[in-house]
């Protein structure tokens, strides 16, 4: 079973996001645009596991307050090589704990730890693997370089801010027409902001 952990977004941030995508895909249809139904932002990928039981237990552990986020600004991953496309997410230091709980908790089932800082974004587009560093599969491709050089001539977007009070467990399954996610168990952010950080 694929899974991940992430967050939903309100219907208001998710339209928002699509008539901006939709603009910019009748001037960039070359590029491989997600589906604006999967937007969410991801805390962790974990890849196929099949203890499920246990991934559930170790996330209900997990207490966050809730968290206030903005969504607004476009960039790339990476700009020499751009190969995903994103919208940033600005959050309060709860986002930043959540992800380094959620990352903490599962580590104990063998789940690699996060080597890489945590950037929360809203994927709109990918480039062959969608991998930032690329790989040899990518060689050859730069449908995203035309994309690039309009973004970085445009005014940054906005698309609103929203309070989140739940993280969701979410089960990916690719399909002929993409990917389906399906959420398995959501978790309700309630414990009070204490300022502490877990040791990474």
């Amino acid at each position: 079973m694929r899974l991940f952990v992430g967050l939903d977004i309100t219907e208001g941030i998710r339209q928002r996001v699509a008539d901006y995508m939709s603009s910019l895909k009748k001037k960039f249809p070359e590029v491989k645009w997600v589906n604006p139904e999967l937007l969410h932002v991801t805390l962790k990928f974990i890849g196929e596991h099949h203890q499920l039981e246990e991934i559930q237990h170790l996330l209900s552990n997990v207490q966050v307050s809730p968290l206030d986020m903005s969504f607004k600004e476009a960039g790339f991953f990476s700009p020499r090589a751009p190969r995903v496309f994103w919208v940033g997410v600005h959050a309060s230091h709860s986002l930043a704990e959540l992800a380094l709980q959620v990352d903490h908790a599962l580590a104990s089932l063998n789940i690699p730890r996060e080597t890489l800082a945590f950037h929360p974004h809203l994927t709109l587009a990918r480039e062959g693997t969608g991998r930032p560093q690329g790989g040899a599969e990518d060689r050859g491709k730069g449908r995203m370089h035309k994309l690039f050089d309009h973004v970085q001539k445009t005014k940054a977007p906005e698309f609103g801010s929203m309070t989140c009070r739940q993280f969701v467990l979410f089960k990916s399954v690719m399909t002929q027409s993409g990917p389906l996610y399906t959420p398995i168990e959501r978790y309700i952010l309630k414990k009070e902001h204490t300022g502490i950080i877990l040791p990474s």
